[in-house]
């Protein structure tokens, strides 16, 4: 990479945790899309057998629509504690990329039964 792109910029920086951003949300979306295919198995699964229980998938869809809004809620107020300097775009983005990592080895998780 270039001199502007090295991390030691604030581009360079924002370069660099965006990537990595990029690799925790594809892999977030991969670890989201196994879970919701274990919960739905696992939703078969009981309304084979009559049960009663609630229903894993919607669950599961919900609790990941709040982490949504929890995660930009909670990088948003990182980034304000920059107020307005250059330092807010490198900070959202490691919350950004922070919050998703951690979701998706959560979800990674769930998904393999675990």
């Amino acid at each position: 990479m270039g001199a502007t792109l090295d991390g030691g910029t604030t581009i360079g920086m924002m370069q660099c945790l965006d990537n990595e951003r990029d690799y925790w949300d594809a892999r977030l979306n991969r670890s989201y899309q196994q879970a919701r295919a274990a919960a739905k198995a696992q939703d078969a699964e009981m309304a084979d057998i009559d049960s009663s229980a609630p229903q894993t998938a919607p669950a599961l869809r919900d609790m990941q629509r709040a982490w949504i809004a929890y995660r930009d809620a909670t990088c948003d107020f990182e980034q304000s504690q920059w107020g307005g300097g250059s330092g807010g775009g490198p900070a959202v983005l490691s919350c950004l990329l922070r919050m998703t990592g951690a979701q998706s080895v959560y979800l990674e998780q769930v998904g393999a039964g675990g």
